[in-house]
């Protein structure tokens, strides 16, 4: 893969030894804002490293990342998430490794998220080993036997077999 990817804006607002700042208005699209932005108008150094984490996400999956869970697909993460066009054009470890590095730009904490020359490290050192995520922030913790075999059973349509709140952002 070869990225295309050189900046997201918001990060140019910064002052040379600024680590965070509060903006005026919430400006951008909700789908790749970070939380704390989206919420409260804060600017860290962060938030572009959870908008890449989100795009990183969305060109492994070849999907929007307000789609919704397709019941013909695998029930599994790596089969739904994988784009088909990528099957033969990328390794499998490439593939893993760029869903892996997204999720950790994704996380909700700013802190728990990694700075973007670390995540230019570890895209670029296959050997460089990865720290596990930290526990999604909406994560409901069910049985996913009884969780799948409820989604199966019921003949309404589900845009996910997970269980997560469902949050709307609106601009202060």
């Amino acid at each position: 893969m070869n990225p295309k990817i050189s900046d997201f804006g918001l990060a140019r607002i910064f002052g040379v030894n600024e680590l965070e700042v509060n903006t005026n208005r919430v400006v951008g699209t909700y789908g790749y804002m970070s939380p704390e932005y989206a919420m409260s108008g804060i600017v860290s150094m962060k938030i572009d490293v959870f908008s890449f984490g989100v795009l990183v996400l969305e060109i492994v999956s070849g999907k929007k990342n307000n789609s919704c869970y397709h019941s013909e697909r695998p029930l599994n993460l790596i089969g739904y998430l994988v784009d088909t066009a990528l099957d033969e054009s990328c390794s499998p470890n490439e593939v893993l490794r760029c869903i892996h590095v997204g999720i950790l730009c994704a996380q909700d904490q700013p802190t728990d998220r990694p700075t973007m020359s670390d995540v230019v490290s570890m895209l670029t050192n296959e050997t460089m080993i990865l720290p596990a995520p930290k526990q999604p922030a909406f994560f409901v913790d069910v049985n996913p036997d009884e969780e799948v075999l409820d989604v199966l059973n019921n003949d309404s349509k589900h845009c996910s077999v997970n269980s997560a709140t469902i949050s709307v952002l609106e601009a202060r």
